[in-house]
């Protein structure tokens, strides 16, 4: 289904030079509709669909947290100035909940036309209490009086009980209760508020005929609500749940202990101002009034929502039903040969730069690469930046293991790394009580650079070995995420990763790099000199075109860039999976330039960036942490690094983007107009999927290594 996005073109004195803009926001909000579309594909497995629409809330809820949440202080702060798209704050957040409430309205159009009927023939039904038949009621009955009600605290509002709190996303049953006492019809509210550690979908066990049925915990409290207000006729029951203001204000400058500091405002969010209600469509109209002015929030907030709150909750489902068959079919990754044949990971990078296309190659070499480092006598020090990790991390373990080995381990991690400010904060205590140096980056910027640099003896002389990535440090979104390892040991490059390390540690107001484009410093200016020079060979008649790989394309002197370029006649192919507000198509500005969107079974996250150069001898391969944002431009230490080695250039040009480029099947193409409407095969071609592409491969490369392996078994 195409989705269209209104844009506003830039103000300027001439019609000439007009140019148009997407805003953010509203391509943001484009980007979660093509996840919901993914939940709407029956090609795509039920239970993987149930994902999907899973997805869609966990987007919306980060979206109101932070950027809905930014629009709405801006509004109360009578700010009025426009973006790069002519909106206003005001404005942007009137389109903003107009769109929100369709997306809303149509998430749980397919919950209920799609995905439940879909299940139930499936053998999972989801049930409502009209559903229940009476051995299923009596189990739920003990259920809930076993293991629920004992953790909940009814709470009643009146002059000796105040207003509640309620906590960020967290769910809430409100109460309407009349006192059968007395002659009149009162109004007393109440509320049950759900504590987290009960599971939000309830597995009804089945019998030998009838299958296990499911059921969401808000529809429980609302069947036995009347047991916690004994005496009161239960006139009415809504599930909610409030969304606050979660971005963190941190002057650095201003205070002494940045983790100290972090660890409060985190407790202070719980806290923050409401920016969205999501009641039961059926809450009374005087009840919702009375509810929004205790929450302090106005009406255009509210979604009422016909069905279970947060569908996130589904997630859980997925994970507790063993059906393969409504699965993806289990994949496991590649392991490159080139790391079998070396027992130690620099032996094998000594021999020549290596890069990982994960998931479908293993995550394991990168494990292996500071497990290693850990163990080994020669390894005299090991850096490592860290974004997002697992919260069982083997790689912080290895590093953990490395300080007690006394080598010298400093890691560089990144406390406001959003909504992993908690765990990252318990990974800087342990780690600095094993003995690692650890520090938070710079003021004012978040370290989001991938890189690890370990320092080796190898007899007389020390050696670099650098990983430098477009991914965290992150075990299991390794699994998730489409991303680029490269590891390397020329001096070129590990000489300035080693920069990198000792300007985030140390004091460094214009550090050089030559060979890394690296954020706030060179990324950005760089970056735009080889989109001009694209420019400049294309008005020369020299071959120009530009491939970039990325999540989100929004700063605007980057786009005008890639505008005048596409007026000179340079090819330019944007693959950009989110936001992106470049306008593609349009007659005179940027006819030369397509936009697509891959969403398939794995995140698209690799950043990679191609110019062709002229008649050089090899066109320019670039790829690391950075989108192409102001925010990664100018906010962030970024390292995107080149890759010249052939047979690896090659592989990312020829197998990367070239496959990318011709999908058939996850791709969707954006129009002048702002919709995104799925490409289609050409005529007698079969649908071709990118991802399914790089699974078939690995598979085949996996079994010729096996095979390979057995053979040499045989002859021994």
């Amino acid at each position: 289904m195409p989705h269209y996005i209104r844009f506003m073109p830039q103000k300027k004195r001439t019609q000439k030079n007009k140019a148009a803009y997407f805003n953010r926001e509203l391509s943001w909000l484009a980007f979660n509709r093509r996840v919901l579309e993914q939940a709407e594909d029956a090609r795509n497995p039920l239970l993987e669909r149930l994902k999907y629409l899973s997805f869609v809330s966990s987007n919306l809820d980060e979206f109101f947290e932070i950027r809905v949440a930014g629009l709405i202080q801006q509004v109360e702060s009578g700010l009025t100035k426009s973006g790069m798209d002519g909106l206003g704050p005001k404005e942007q957040l009137r389109r903003v909940h107009s769109v929100v409430a369709s997306l809303v309205q149509e998430q749980y159009k397919c919950w209920h036309e799609q995905i439940v009927p879909d299940l139930t023939d499936n053998g999972i039904p989801f049930k409502s209490r009209q559903q229940l038949n009476r051995r299923e009621l009596k189990w739920l009955r003990e259920y809930f009086e076993d293991q629920v009600l004992p953790v909940l605290t009814p709470l009643a509002i009146d002059p000796a009980h105040p207003f509640p709190q309620f906590g960020n996303k967290s769910l809430n049953i409100l109460l309407w209760l009349d006192d059968p006492d007395t002659p009149a019809t009162e109004r007393m509210m109440a509320f049950i508020p759900v504590p987290r550690i009960l599971p939000r979908v309830v597995r009804i066990p089945g019998t030998k005929r009838v299958p296990d049925c499911y059921i969401f915990l808000s529809d429980v409290l609302k069947i036995f609500a009347k047991k916690l207000f004994h005496g009161y006729k239960v006139m009415s029951v809504h599930a909610f749940r409030i969304t606050r203001n979660s971005d963190l204000y941190i002057d650095e400058e201003e205070v002494e202990n940045l983790l100290q500091t972090i660890e409060e405002e985190l407790y202070n969010l719980r806290k923050g101002s409401a920016v969205r209600l999501e009641i039961e469509s059926d809450v009374p109209e005087d009840l919702l009034s009375e509810l929004l002015q205790s929450i302090r929030l106005g009406r255009q907030h509210v979604f009422r929502i016909n069905g279970p709150i947060n569908l996130l909750r589904l997630m859980s489902v997925y994970d507790m039903i063993e059906r393969p068959e409504l699965k993806f079919p289990a994949f496991h990754a590649h392991a490159p040969p080139v790391f079998r044949q070396h027992r130690f990971v620099y032996d094998a990078i000594k021999q020549q730069d290596l890069l990982l296309h994960h998931p479908y190659d293993s995550f394991d070499p990168v494990v292996e690469f500071t497990r290693q480092a850990a163990t080994d006598p020669n390894v005299l020090a090991i850096k490592i930046t860290l974004y997002r990790t697992s919260s069982d991390s083997p790689i912080v373990k290895s590093l953990m293991e490395a300080a007690h080995n006394n080598k010298q381990v400093t890691v560089l991690i990144e406390l406001k790394a959003r909504f992993d400010e908690a765990n990252n904060i318990n990974w800087a205590k342990m780690m600095e009580d094993a003995g690692i140096h650890v520090v938070y980056g710079f003021v004012g910027l978040k370290t989001h650079c991938k890189c690890c640099l370990i320092v080796r003896r190898e007899g007389d002389t020390l050696r670099r070995y650098a990983h430098l990535g477009t991914g965290n440090y992150h075990t299991k979104t390794a699994r998730l995420y489409t991303d680029l390892s490269f590891f390397t040991c020329r001096d070129s490059i590990t000489d300035e990763v080693a920069e990198v390390f000792n300007t985030l540690t140390g004091f460094a107001k214009a550090p050089e790099f030559h060979h890394l484009l690296v954020a706030p410093y060179t990324l950005h200016r760089r970056m735009n000199d080889f989109i001009r020079r694209e420019a400049r060979n294309a008005r020369k008649g020299l071959p120009a075109r530009i491939i970039v790989k990325c999540n989100s394309l929004v700063d605007k002197e980057t786009i005008d860039n890639l505008y005048e370029a596409s007026k000179a006649g340079v090819e330019i192919d944007l693959i950009i999976r989110g936001i992106c507000s470049l306008v593609p198509g349009l007659k005179g500005i940027s006819e030369n330039i397509r936009v697509r969107s891959i969403l398939g079974r794995y995140l698209e996250h690799s950043r990679i960036f191609y110019f062709q150069n002229g008649h050089a001898e090899q066109p320019l391969i670039f790829a690391g942490s950075a989108d192409w944002m102001a925010r990664n431009f100018y906010r962030r230490i970024e390292v995107v690094f080149p890759v010249e080695q052939e047979d690896l250039r090659n592989y990312i040009i020829d197998t990367i983007l070239g496959n990318c480029l011709n999908d058939t099947m996850t791709a969707t193409r954006l129009y002048p107009n702002g919709s995104y409407r799925r490409i289609q095969p050409l005529k007698n071609e079969e649908p071709f999927c990118a991802q399914q592409f790089f699974i078939k491969e690995a598979k085949s490369m996996t079994r010729a290594a096996e095979i390979a392996s057995e053979a040499l078994e045989e002859l021994e």
